[in-house]
Parts: structure tokens; C-alpha cells; sequence
């Protein structure tokens, strides 16, 4: 893109106003203005067409995802400052689009589990706040700036915030939405200092003048610009769930409406790492080597922590499937951080892994929630010991609960799971990082023990009920269409990949350089 220029009176040019790529910032734009929309129209709805302000949020979601299409060509940059190599603030390549459509793609599968759920919330409110939080994602994987990084994570974080504590009078609600606010904003706190670190060493705020700048930096700003690398990274680990910043997401995800806790584990999860892509591989290669054995020691530990979390969480029927996901999706944090820890050792095509993890993570993750969401409307209190029998009652949700387990732990007919857990412990193989590949061999053998007692438990006979409180297993009350809707996406989606597993590796290659 370029700038409309005047000349001065010296014979210089400067740039008045940048023209402005309308195409490439389409996705996010319309998410933003179906958000105010909806805002808008929920004044003058009456309650009794409330429901239409969800569909017109679907509607939104889905011409968004349609703009992603013709981005396909090539690659767009808008916001760009004339320089010696144009710097760009927003640019719409094959990585922003990809992450994009995880994002939009995940928001539009939220919706729909939202449809029947928005019934007992304040409508305008969630429909707005979730189409804001959708619209800061797709902004961030497209954001080559420090200043437009941290301004997406705040419009993808600060609407989620309000979206955990939207059921009005639930004190658990609450709860969890003061403890991710005050842990959210400590770590966003901790990476603005790192970010004013790295500016004051390197004076820009561009992904690659940063990267340029850098290695090239005087001997009295190390330290400052080590620091400050270091620090910016934490924020992202928040948004990650990585360890140990993962505390916040048990009590966050069993608080938060079901479809949100979905949202928050693979949009939320998705815009942290996108964020940790761009600032370690473009902005920081430089300083590999203080960024690369981080992560990767972060990668250990967040796969541990949360598969041993996990594997006491499925030791009592009693407890909560919901928690039992959030542990899960802890560990699998770790999984995705280990192809960014291999590019520090052999180059950014390792970043291709995580994409492709990510991808097979958001859809059998999105559809595992959607089960979760349909026990939840016979069993409220959502325990693992609810899903025994459950192919008595439901067998085909019951099949699609089992293959979306059996996809996170890697087992056929999961093979898009294992293909993806094969090409990430390949990324760790080749860069090196043997012991790191150790560790995640022993965590997915962890893995698999609650995975398969949670699908084992799925086709076991029903337990007798005492005193008839809650309705029998084989109840089969109606399921709302759009609920449905989401179950055979997610399935039909796992079961094309796992069919052709390549079509994620080639969908997912990227090449940030």
C-alpha cells in the first residue's frame, strides 16, 4: 500500500493520509460492525424477537469467514509508513488468514451454541460482547506492530471478562470473572513493561525493524532488551494458559456459560499463541536463544501440570467434566507450545506444527463442549459419572463424544489427533530438543488413561437412578437445532481430516519470512 504525499516547501515529501486496504481488513470489520448492530437493534427489539439478534450475530460470523476467500490471492498490507522497507501495521497473510478462520470459525460455533442458551442472559449484551471479542481476534494474527498486538489482545480479552460473569446473580459466575480480570490485567500490566523495554532499545514498534534493530543493539541495552523480550512473552503465556499461568482457567471454565468456556479454550487459547508466534519468530528471532529454552521449559511444564491435574480430576465420577476440559486443554496448551520452542533451534517452518495442531485442537475441542452442552440440559451439574450410558440414550452423540476423545488423545479413528501429535513430536525431534520430546511422550501416555476411562464410561450401562430427582439417561428431550448443528460439524470435520490429514498440514504451512 501506499501513502498520499504532499511536497513541502524544502522539497521533502510527508505523508498525510495512508489510503486504506478495506478488503484485507474486511473479516474483523465486519465482526465490529455486527457487534454495534446488534447493540443497536437490542434497543428497539422487543423480548419476544430477542432470539433474531442471535441470528442476525450468526449471519455476521459467517460473511466475515466469506471475506477470508478472495484474501486467498496473496498477500495485503495496509497502515503502512513509507521507510526504507515499507513498515506495515496490519498485514493479511497466509498466517493471519489461517488463524483467522480458527477464529472466526470457533466464534461461529460458539454462536450456535449460544442460540438456545441466550434465552436466560441479556441478549444485546452477550451477542455484542462476543462479536467484539471475535473481531479483536481476527485483528491480532494480522497485527505486525507491538502497539496493534496489545490493542487486539485487550478488544479479544476485555469483552470475555464480562462474558464470564454475565449469568446476573450467580455468585460462582462472579467469582471466576474477578479472578480472570485481576490475573488478566497483572499479566497485561507485565507485558506493556516489557514492550516499553523494547521500544526504548530499539526505538520502533514494527515486528521486523524490531527484529532488524535487535541485532544490532549496543552492548549497555542487552539487558534491557533481554528483559524486555522475557516480559512481553508473559503476556501471551497468560492468554495460552501456559504454566504457571494457567490458574485461572479451572475455576474460570466451570464459572463461565458453557459456550463460553468453549470460546475461551480455543479462540482465547488461539489468539495467545498467534500473538506468541509473531513476537518470538518475526520480532525477536535475535534473542532465540533466550526466548527458545523458555519456551520450551514452559511447554514441560504445561503439559504436566495439566494432564496430572486432569488425571485426579477423572479419579472421582463425582467431579466435573467441564473441569476435567479445562485441565485438558491445559495440557494441551503444552503440545502447541513445542513447535515455537523448536523454531528457535531449526527456523519458522516448525511453525506450521502448532497451526495444525491448533486447527485439529479447535474442532474436536469445539465439539467435545457441544456434547458437554447437550448432557448439560438433563444433567446440570455436568459430572463425568453423567456420561455413563450415554449411548443407550443418544448413540450417535455418544459416538461423536467418543471420537472427539479419542482425537485429543491420539488414538484411531482420531487420526487427525494422532497425525497432529506426530508432527509436533517430529518439530521437537529435529530441532533437537530430544528431551523435551521425552516429556511429551510420557504426558500423552498420561493423557490417555482419563481420556479412555471418560469414552469407556460413554458405553457402560446406565447407573440406576435414586429416587427419580433427575430424569433417567434414556430421557431424550428435544435438542435445539443449532446445538445439533454444531455436534455434526464438529464430527463431520474431524471424521473429513481424519480421512485426509494432509489437507491440514497444507492448510496450515506457514512461512513468516
Amino acid at each position: 500500500m501506499t501513502a498520499a504525499v504532499v511536497t513541502t516547501a524544502a522539497g521533502s515529501t510527508a505523508s498525510l493520509v495512508q489510503s486504506v486496504d478495506w478488503l484485507a481488513i474486511a473479516p474483523p470489520v465486519i465482526a465490529a460492525t455486527t457487534a454495534l448492530g446488534v447493540l443497536v437493534a437490542d434497543l428497539f427489539v422487543s423480548e419476544r424477537r430477542k432470539p433474531y439478534l442471535g441470528y442476525a450475530s450468526v449471519a455476521g460470523l459467517v460473511a466475515a469467514l466469506a471475506f477470508l476467500l478472495p484474501l486467498r490471492a496473496g498477500d495485503r498490507s495496509t497502515f503502512c509508513v513509507p521507510a526504507p522497507g515499507d513498515a506495515c501495521s496490519y498485514t493479511a497473510d497466509h498466517f493471519a488468514l489461517v488463524i483467522q478462520a480458527l477464529v472466526l470459525g470457533g466464534a461461529l460455533l460458539t454462536a450456535l451454541l449460544s442460540l438456545d442458551d441466550t434465552r436466560k442472559l441479556p441478549a444485546g449484551e452477550y451477542w455484542f460482547l462476543l462479536l467484539s471479542s471475535a473481531a479483536g481476534a481476527a485483528l491480532l494474527p494480522a497485527a505486525r506492530d507491538l502497539a496493534t498486538l496489545v490493542v487486539a489482545l485487550e478488544v479479544a480479552s476485555l469483552p470475555a471478562f464480562a462474558l464470564v460473569g454475565i449469568k446476573r446473580g450467580d455468585r460462582r459466575s462472579s467469582e471466576a470473572a474477578l479472578k480472570f480480570f485481576l490475573s488478566s490485567v497483572v499479566a497485561t500490566a507485565v507485558m506493556l513493561l516489557g514492550v516499553g523495554f523494547v521500544y526504548a532499545t530499539t526505538g520502533t514498534l514494527h515486528l521486523t525493524e524490531i527484529a532488524a534493530r535487535l541485532d544490532d543493539v549496543p552492548g549497555q541495552f542487552d539487558t534491557l532488551a533481554k528483559t524486555g523480550v522475557v516480559l512481553t512473552l508473559v503476556g501471551f503465556a497468560f492468554k495460552t494458559a501456559a504454566a504457571p499461568f494457567h490458574f485461572w482457567v479451572p475455576e474460570t471454565y466451570v464459572g463461565a456459560p458453557l459456550p463460553i468456556a468453549a470460546y475461551l479454550s480455543v479462540v482465547g487459547k488461539a489468539v495467545g499463541f498467534s500473538g506468541l508466534v509473531l513476537v518470538t519468530v518475526i520480532a525477536f528471532p535475535a534473542y532465540a536463544d533466550v526466548w527458545g529454552p523458555a519456551v520450551a521449559v514452559l511447554a514441560a511444564l504445561t503439559m504436566t501440570i495439566g494432564n496430572v491435574a486432569a488425571l485426579r480430576q477423572s479419579a472421582t465420577r463425582a467431579r466435573s467434566a467441564v473441569r476435567l476440559l479445562a485441565w485438558s486443554s491445559v495440557a494441551q496448551a503444552g503440545y502447541l507450545l513445542v513447535p515455537i520452542a523448536a523454531a528457535a533451534y531449526a527456523g519458522d517452518e516448525r511453525i506450521g506444527s502448532t497451526v495444525a495442531y491448533a486447527l485439529m485442537y479447535a474442532v474436536v475441542n469445539l465439539g467435545a463442549f457441544a456434547v458437554a452442552a447437550l448432557v448439560a440440559r438433563t444433567h446440570p451439574g455436568n459430572r463425568i459419572s453423567d456420561y455413563r450410558g450415554l449411548y443407550a440414550a443418544r448413540p450417535l452423540t455418544a459416538l461423536a463424544m467418543g471420537f472427539f476423545l479419542l482425537c485429543l488423545a491420539g488414538l484411531p479413528p482420531g487420526i487427525i489427533g494422532l497425525f497432529a501429535k506426530v508432527t509436533v513430536f517430529s518439530a521437537a525431534v529435529d530441532a533437537g530438543l530430544g528431551w523435551l520430546a521425552v516429556v511429551m511422550a510420557v504426558n500423552v501416555v498420561i493423557a490417555l488413561y482419563y481420556y479412555l476411562q471418560w469414552t469407556a464410561a460413554l458405553f457402560r450401562s446406565p447407573e440406576p437412578t435414586e429416587g427419580a430427582t433427575e430424569a433417567p439417561a434414556a430421557a431424550r428431550p428435544r435438542v435445539p437445532a443449532p446445538l445439533t448443528t454444531a455436534i455434526v460439524l464438529t464430527a463431520a470435520a474431524g471424521i473429513v481430516l481424519s480421512g485426509a490429514p494432509q489437507l491440514v498440514l497444507r492448510f496450515a504451512a506457514v512461512n513468516l519470512f
